[in-house]
């Protein structure tokens, strides 16, 4: 049985496991009872979307989607990652049947990877490319965090389902969405969707802004325009409350639930969002399943529960990445 080691360990988070534990502990532990009236975790809450980046930045955000979640009746967890080094036009699958942590291993479900390959729309990836990827990864500690606290033995543990999501284009979305549809319908099923926010920055060749007062001309082009290294700083509104805006009507497209109306977003604004192709898949499968009759009325779209950024930028020269966690009821 080949492992998947945790190649991040020691760099993007710690690689000792009494630290690692105490960090997790104290970041779920500042998350409230309540999150937006609901209870903690929140019933029925089988999917989220947290963030992925070092944990000294994005760990306390991602705690607020993990308390939130409800493993009552889990028994597999599809991870959707996105692809960063590798051009990947699709999705594609573990060939390990264990992913390493320093906290424990975690069992890769390798019947499922079976019959998700056997549709002949998965490529597999190769153990560099696995281990090159932390999009997947930094959710393994938080997981295994949360199914100690769960599961009484580690025989009970639910199973793992990564799975790298790749450059897909909408129609791409809406076949994975089918595909994964069945999965998302199983009580016994939870899915955690891996992606940072807006990328904000010339080091990301992004700096869109969006003013309070476009000119007539700019309101034309979409109500924004990128800033120029030369240009004046703006003020209004400062650039980190701009980026804010810009990540709010993201999160808005996601919690209305339209596939389409998402991707129309992303279009007309060019935010960074670097999770936008397993949202997208999630969110086609969740039309899937609406469309299907299978999605309870009030449950299926997710609520945005917490949003930070690595910085709060008033200057073209900085730059920052936004995290945000939500949650989604079936």
């Amino acid at each position: 049985m080949t492992s998947r080691v945790a190649s991040h360990a020691g760099s993007w988070y710690t690689a000792d496991p009494t630290t690692l534990s105490a960090e997790l502990d104290e970041n779920l532990g500042k998350v409230p009872t309540s999150i937006e009236g609901h209870p903690v975790p929140v019933p029925g809450a089988r999917v989220i979307i947290a963030p992925h980046a070092g944990y000294s930045y994005s760990g306390p955000t991602a705690a607020w989607a993990y308390k939130s979640l409800d493993l009552s009746k889990a028994k597999r967890i599809f991870l959707l990652g996105p692809s960063h080094a590798l051009h990947l036009p699709g999705c594609a699958l573990s060939k390990h049947a264990k992913y390493a942590t320093p906290l424990g291993d975690l069992i890769v479900d390798t019947d499922t990877v079976a019959e998700l390959k056997a549709t002949g729309k998965f490529d597999t990836m190769t153990s560099d490319t696995d281990e090159v990827e932390h999009s997947l990864e930094m959710h393994l500690p938080y997981i295994y965090k949360m199914l100690t606290l769960k599961f009484k033995s580690a025989k009970d543990y639910p199973t793992l389902v990564p799975v790298l999501v790749g450059n897909t284009s909408a129609s791409s979305e809406k076949k994975f969405g089918q595909i994964f549809a069945p999965y998302l319908a199983d009580p016994s099923a939870v899915f955690i969707i891996s992606s940072d926010f807006c990328h904000w920055g010339t080091r990301f060749q992004y700096t869109y802004y969006l003013p309070n007062n476009p000119t007539a001309a700019v309101a034309r082009q979409g109500g924004g325009y990128s800033l120029r290294r030369r240009d004046v700083n703006p003020t209004d509104p400062r650039i980190h409350e701009s980026i804010g805006k810009l990540d709010r009507l993201a999160m808005d497209a996601i919690e209305g639930g339209h596939h389409t109306e998402f991707l129309e977003n992303l279009e007309s604004t060019g935010n960074t969002v670097c999770g936008r192709h397993p949202i997208g898949v999630l969110m086609a499968a969740i039309e899937v399943l609406r469309e299907e009759g299978k999605v309870a009325s009030g449950h299926g779209n997710f609520e945005f529960v917490r949003y930070e950024r690595s910085g709060e930028v008033v200057d073209i020269s900085e730059s920052s990445v936004s995290y945000a966690s939500a949650f989604a009821v079936l």
